[in-house]
Protein backbone atom coordinates (compact mmCIF):
# COMPACT_ATOMS: atom_id res chain seq x y z
CA UNK A 1 0.00 0.00 0.00
CA UNK A 2 1.34 3.13 -1.17
CA UNK A 3 -0.75 5.60 0.01
CA UNK A 4 -0.51 7.66 3.53
CA UNK A 5 -2.87 7.61 6.08
CA UNK A 6 -4.05 10.54 5.35
CA UNK A 7 -5.41 9.44 1.96
CA UNK A 8 -7.81 7.10 2.98
CA UNK A 9 -11.36 7.55 4.48
CA UNK A 10 -13.36 5.28 6.25
CA UNK A 11 -15.75 3.13 3.86
CA UNK A 12 -13.60 3.38 0.61
CA UNK A 13 -12.61 0.38 -0.75
CA UNK A 14 -9.47 -0.51 -2.52
CA UNK A 15 -9.26 -3.23 -5.43
CA UNK A 16 -6.54 -5.86 -4.57
CA UNK A 17 -6.57 -7.17 -8.29
CA UNK A 18 -7.67 -10.92 -10.10
CA UNK A 19 -6.32 -14.14 -10.07
CA UNK A 20 -7.08 -17.39 -11.66
CA UNK A 21 -6.85 -20.41 -10.42
CA UNK A 22 -5.50 -22.82 -12.78
CA UNK A 23 -5.40 -26.66 -12.49
CA UNK A 24 -1.49 -26.34 -12.48
CA UNK A 25 -0.93 -24.24 -9.48
CA UNK A 26 -3.32 -25.80 -7.03
CA UNK A 27 -1.82 -29.51 -8.26
CA UNK A 28 1.42 -28.39 -7.31
CA UNK A 29 0.31 -26.49 -3.73
CA UNK A 30 -1.38 -29.42 -2.77
CA UNK A 31 1.46 -31.67 -3.58
CA UNK A 32 3.98 -29.55 -1.33
CA UNK A 33 1.54 -28.42 1.33
CA UNK A 34 -1.90 -30.33 1.73
CA UNK A 35 -1.19 -33.85 -0.06
CA UNK A 36 -3.98 -35.65 1.47
CA UNK A 37 -6.33 -32.69 -0.06
CA UNK A 38 -8.92 -33.92 -3.18
CA UNK A 39 -8.03 -31.23 -6.05
CA UNK A 40 -11.60 -31.75 -7.76
CA UNK A 41 -12.78 -30.44 -4.01
CA UNK A 42 -11.27 -27.22 -5.20
CA UNK A 43 -8.42 -25.06 -3.51
CA UNK A 44 -7.41 -25.74 0.31
CA UNK A 45 -8.20 -22.89 2.51
CA UNK A 46 -4.41 -23.05 3.08
CA UNK A 47 -4.52 -21.98 -0.74
CA UNK A 48 -7.37 -19.63 -0.49
CA UNK A 49 -4.79 -17.39 2.19
CA UNK A 50 -1.94 -17.76 0.25
CA UNK A 51 -4.15 -16.41 -2.61
CA UNK A 52 -5.58 -13.63 -0.46
CA UNK A 53 -2.06 -12.57 0.72
CA UNK A 54 -0.48 -12.70 -2.63
CA UNK A 55 -2.81 -10.38 -4.25
CA UNK A 56 -2.72 -7.70 -1.22
CA UNK A 57 1.36 -7.93 -1.25
CA UNK A 58 0.85 -7.28 -4.62
CA UNK A 59 -1.69 -4.36 -4.50
CA UNK A 60 0.65 -2.76 -1.67
CA UNK A 61 3.72 -2.49 -4.13
CA UNK A 62 1.00 -0.78 -6.35
CA UNK A 63 -1.07 1.67 -4.96
CA UNK A 64 -3.09 0.35 -1.95
CA UNK A 65 -1.90 1.89 1.33
CA UNK A 66 1.29 -0.09 3.19
CA UNK A 67 2.50 -0.45 6.67
CA UNK A 68 3.53 -2.90 9.28
CA UNK A 69 0.73 -5.22 9.42
CA UNK A 70 0.02 -5.63 13.43
CA UNK A 71 -2.86 -8.40 13.03
CA UNK A 72 -5.13 -10.75 10.77
CA UNK A 73 -8.06 -11.27 12.97
CA UNK A 74 -11.25 -13.03 11.99
CA UNK A 75 -10.35 -15.10 9.03
CA UNK A 76 -13.43 -16.85 7.76
CA UNK A 77 -13.24 -18.91 4.81
CA UNK A 78 -16.60 -19.71 2.68
CA UNK A 79 -15.98 -21.94 0.07
CA UNK A 80 -13.29 -23.08 -1.80
CA UNK A 81 -13.42 -22.31 -5.39
CA UNK A 82 -13.01 -24.96 -8.38
CA UNK A 83 -10.26 -24.93 -10.85
CA UNK A 84 -10.52 -22.42 -13.01
CA UNK A 85 -12.36 -20.04 -11.11
CA UNK A 86 -11.15 -16.50 -11.21
CA UNK A 87 -10.77 -14.69 -7.49
CA UNK A 88 -10.84 -10.82 -6.75
CA UNK A 89 -9.53 -9.19 -4.22
CA UNK A 90 -10.62 -5.84 -1.82
CA UNK A 91 -9.84 -4.04 0.68
CA UNK A 92 -12.53 -1.56 2.55
CA UNK A 93 -11.36 0.33 5.16
CA UNK A 94 -13.24 0.33 8.57
CA UNK A 95 -10.99 2.68 10.60
CA UNK A 96 -8.83 4.86 10.88
CA UNK A 97 -6.88 5.79 14.42
CA UNK A 98 -4.40 8.45 14.15
CA UNK A 99 -1.15 8.05 16.42
CA UNK A 100 0.68 11.26 16.80
CA UNK A 101 1.51 12.89 13.87
CA UNK A 102 3.65 10.83 11.71
CA UNK A 103 1.22 7.64 11.78
CA UNK A 104 -1.74 5.83 11.80
CA UNK A 105 -3.35 2.49 12.47
CA UNK A 106 -5.64 1.42 9.84
CA UNK A 107 -8.63 -0.90 10.54
CA UNK A 108 -9.30 -2.81 7.15
CA UNK A 109 -11.80 -5.62 5.86
CA UNK A 110 -10.22 -8.06 3.18
CA UNK A 111 -12.51 -10.16 0.74
CA UNK A 112 -11.85 -12.35 -1.52
CA UNK A 113 -14.98 -13.14 -3.91
CA UNK A 114 -15.66 -15.61 -6.53
CA UNK A 115 -16.73 -14.30 -10.17
CA UNK A 116 -20.32 -14.60 -9.10
CA UNK A 117 -18.94 -11.89 -6.41
CA UNK A 118 -19.70 -14.40 -3.68
CA UNK A 119 -17.50 -14.14 -0.53
CA UNK A 120 -14.63 -17.11 -0.61
CA UNK A 121 -12.84 -15.58 2.27
CA UNK A 122 -12.43 -12.87 4.53
CA UNK A 123 -10.55 -11.32 7.46
CA UNK A 124 -9.53 -7.98 9.35
CA UNK A 125 -6.87 -6.26 9.85
CA UNK A 126 -4.29 -3.64 11.70
CA UNK A 127 -1.74 -1.96 10.36
CA UNK A 128 0.06 1.41 10.81
CA UNK A 129 0.36 3.07 8.13
CA UNK A 130 2.42 6.54 7.89
CA UNK A 131 1.39 10.25 8.05
CA UNK A 132 1.76 12.84 4.89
Amino acid sequence: MSGSFDDLTVGSVIPLGVIMLDRRAVESFCQLFAPDWNVEDGAPDAMVYAIWSRLEADAARNDAPSGKRLAVDALRWVRNPPIGELLRGRMTIMGLDPVGESKGVVIAQHDLLDEAGRLVFSCLTRSVVGRA
